[in-house]
């Protein structure tokens, strides 16, 4: 089924054509994102498209019948109201029960009221709906559903927010940025979630695994045009070399056309004839196909850096703490020449703390920080650049240096670093304001690159930065000779770029561990799973021990073990259908192969546990 039709679609800003005559549908089930360069007009198709914005031209329609659901950069929840309020906004008789039910469990309501509310879900049919929502809250770490917006962080509305688009359940969703304020824990958990679903989706994301795990097709807005890749994003890459190789080949072609032609244009009278006035006329497309911009002219980072002396970076029985969190407990480190570190952890385990701590920017509450005579920080913060209203590009860069040394030997002026950061000419006198998110972040990248830092510390850099970018920094950062610390929720960066983690698990510990993330976090996820297999066995033990009974269930136990009852024939079903993926031999793909063993091992222990409380619960009823 098509559920949306696109036709003849363009948009411009003054003379700046973003995109013309884009014309494509989008059926039902397909998992599509969008990719493109930073200002060219990405988030203007993806708006026009969600409706949120118009275009110029053209038509964008919707067949009838499909439910709409988007996740914009800007939470778009009402500050006034609550939680639950936000979360369950409606008015038909599911939503209300919902609500009056969980507005009973948070204010022990007794017996009478409570048996109301769950007589009301009963009726409205809401008891799957709302399981699945508090699963997915759970999973984003919404536990206080009573707390006023007003009162959260940027990163918890936004959670909220992405909550509020997944329990509507869809049948389309537009999702911008769906991982940023998200822990690597959720981010995995949305991937599986999305993998599976049945919602049709397009979406704007800068992670690289979570587009390679969902998608099953590209659109890349290049140069006005829409190209659309059949496949994941490594299928996305494969494809777009091979179209750059022929649109190189097309260029230098041109190119020798376009020397040809300039002869002619050159020697021929002023008298035209009606062939030369068409040669005439065919020379102003040759000229501007031999000076297509193509990728190959990409970001290139050359910066020189200062001599690191041998004393860095040294920790010494470092203590800090906020309220009731312990984040450092006499942490003891010393940063050696060349290291390459991710900083990770849960949100709220205090990696950004750290951060600030090794800039000096926040001072320890016990212990110390030596930090050596030669370093030179170059702190790429989630704060952003700051600067001055009414400030234009070339101003930001030019309180910084007129002129930049490179590796080289050689110079380069602030107008040349910025065409080479990818700001043309034409945009050195724009205000800062004006720019796009990501555009802002480059210049960011740039501002902190240009102060020659030998200590490099990023704070989520790969936020608002497109995958093109992103590429030519890791390139760069791959080269730094410096020390590189980095605080990420992107894991293929942190795969590439670090050699080593420091893990803070929220009670002031850290753990030193050697190898990139991936490794990391499948030692996590084992761990996890014995964990959960002792605690099973404690709760054995501890049921054969107890000499009282229970005699009844509760109302909210009696609950529980109605939806276990229908969510273990669910799970043993995931389970076999699994088992016989991965035993028919038709998947050569080994990635996929190690994604389903997975999957069917924490399904397999899901459903372990879930049968464990059933038996446990059904000796009372």
């Amino acid at each position: 089924m098509n559920y949306l039709s696109v036709e003849n679609l363009s948009k411009s800003f003054g003379e700046r054509i973003l995109f013309q005559n884009l014309s494509f549908g989008i059926s039902k089930g397909q998992k599509i994102a969008l990719v493109a360069r930073n200002g060219t007009g990405k988030s203007t198709l993806f708006n026009v498209l969600a409706g949120t914005d118009t275009a110029d031209e053209g038509s964008v329609v919707f067949n009838n019948d499909v439910r709409l659901s988007m996740l914009a950069q800007h939470h778009g929840l009402d500050e006034e109201l609550n939680v639950l309020e936000n979360l369950f906004a409606g008015n038909n008789d599911m939503l209300t029960a919902i609500r009056q039910y969980e507005a009973a469990l948070a204010s022990h309501a007794s017996p009478e009221v409570f048996q109301k509310a769950c007589d009301a879900m009963d009726h409205a049919g809401a008891w799957d709906y709302e399981a699945r929502s508090k699963e997915i809250l759970g999973k984003l770490g919404i536990h206080d559903l009573e707390q006023s917006v007003n009162t959260l962080s940027g990163g918890q509305k936004r959670r909220i927010a992405l909550a509020r688009v997944l329990i509507e359940e869809p049948d389309f969703v537009f999702l911008d940025e769906p991982t940023n304020h998200l822990d690597l824990d959720m981010i995995e958990w949305l991937e599986t979630y999305l993998a599976q679903s049945n919602i049709t989706i397009f979406m704007i994301t800068h992670d690289r695994y979570f587009l390679e795990v969902i998608c099953d097709e590209i659109f890349e807005l290049d140069d006005r045009q829409l190209y659309r890749y059949k496949g994941n994003y490594s299928y996305f890459l494969e494809k777009k070399a091979e179209r750059e190789e022929l649109e190189f080949a097309s260029r230098e072609k041109a190119r020798n056309l376009l020397r040809r032609e300039l002869v002619w244009m050159r020697s021929t009278p002023k008298a035209r004839t009606g062939k030369s006035k068409y040669r005439k006329e065919q020379f102003a497309t040759v000229k501007e196909n031999a000076r297509k911009q193509l990728e190959e002219d990409e970001l290139r980072l050359e910066i020189n850096i200062q001599r690191l002396g041998g004393k860095i970076i040294e920790f010494h029985r470092v203590k800090m703490g906020y309220d009731n969190l312990t984040i450092l407990n006499g942490f003891d480190y010393v940063f050696r020449s060349g290291e390459r570190v991710a900083i990770a952890g849960r949100n709220g385990t205090g990696k950004t703390t750290i951060l600030n701590l090794i800039t000096g920017q926040t001072e320890p509450d016990g212990g110390k920080i030596v930090i050596g005579d030669t370093v030179v920080f170059g702190y790429y913060s989630q704060k952003g650049l700051n600067v001055k209203p009414g400030q234009r590009v070339l101003e930001v860069v030019r309180e910084i240096a007129d002129v930049i040394p490179l590796k080289n030997g050689k110079k380069i002026t602030a107008e040349q670093m910025l065409e080479r950061f990818l700001f043309p000419r034409s945009t050195h006198r724009d205000l800062v304001e004006k720019l796009s998110g990501g555009e802002q972040k480059r210049l960011h990248l740039l501002c902190v690159l240009m102060s020659n830092p030998n200590v490099l510390i990023l704070d989520e850099p790969t936020n608002d930065l497109d995958v093109f970018t992103l590429a030519v920094l890791e390139e760069y950062l791959l080269q730094f000779p410096g020390v590189l610390i980095v605080v990420s929720h992107d894991r293929f960066l942190m795969d590439k770029l670090c050699d080593h983690i420091l893990a803070l698990d929220g009670l002031g510990n850290v753990s030193d561990i050697t190898g990139n993330y991936s490794e990391w976090r499948m030692e996590q996820v084992a761990i996890a799973r014995e964990e959960r297999r002792g605690t099973q066995e404690k709760k054995e033990v501890t049921r054969e021990k107890v000499d009282q009974p229970k005699t009844k269930l509760s109302f909210k136990e009696k609950f529980e073990f109605e939806q276990l009852e229908k969510e273990i024939p669910q799970l043993s079903q995931q389970k076999e259908e699994l088992s016989l993926q991965l035993n028919s031999g038709e998947i050569a793909d080994h990635t996929e192969l190690s994604r389903l063993a997975e999957e069917l091992g924490r399904i397999t222990d899901e459903l372990d546990m879930k049968e464990m409380r059933w038996l446990e619960l059904s000796e009372f009823m």
